[in-house]
């Protein structure tokens, strides 16, 4: 049964999206993911055809980033949402963590939305600023890049990413609060930025 849309915002560069697509493929292949959404706000074709050759939707923005989430969202068919950053790749993992956090959750009429588990490629160079930044990760809670899993119904009620807000992604995590979401096991290897 097919439960989940992904949708990744893209800046227009094709190797970060590809990375993530290729392991977000054996979802796909289990029937954990319905349909995944390519939301491009560069202005070129370079993602339109990555979607059309990986078999994703596509849709094209001008706008801000958040009005790219918003218009992936609106989009998406799925009861259940998944937003991930170009160049982010799950863990071997997430396709048993994430239907049993969608089970658990259906079953228990609560809301809450799941977050990845930050890790830090093993290929990349541990500099200053890598550790500083997992150091800051620590201390100040989920960030956008690590990912989020939400019932499209909790998202709306949330307001989803507003258009309007500035740090939209920020924004809505803050408004999850700490008991509206949970740390997933499954690691998301963001690149380093």
């Amino acid at each position: 049964m097919s439960m989940l849309s992904v949708i990744i915002p893209t800046e227009g560069e094709e190797p970060p999206v590809v990375a993530t697509l290729a392991a977000l493929v054996p979802g796909a292949a289990a029937g954990v993911i319905r349909e995944v959404l390519l939301v491009d706000r560069s202005g070129t074709d370079t993602i339109a055809r990555v979607a059309d050759v990986a078999g994703c939707g596509f849709v094209a923005v001008t706008g801000s980033r958040a009005q790219a989430l918003a218009a992936g969202a609106r989009q998406a068919r799925s009861e259940w949402l998944m937003f991930l950053h170009p160049g982010a790749v799950l863990d071997h993992g997430w396709i048993d963590e994430t239907s049993q956090f969608i089970q658990t959750i259906a079953l228990s009429g609560k809301a809450r939305a799941g977050i990845f588990r930050y890790a830090r490629s093993p290929y990349a160079e541990l500099s200053l600023g890598a550790r500083l930044r997992q150091f800051a990760l620590r201390m100040s809670g989920p960030v956008a890049d690590q990912g989020l899993l939400i019932a499209r119904s909790h998202y709306d009620r949330l307001g989803g990413h507003s258009t309007t807000a500035r740090r939209s992604e920020a924004r809505l995590l803050s408004h999850l609060g700490r008991s509206g979401r949970a740390l997933l096991r499954t690691r998301i290897f963001v690149p380093a930025g």
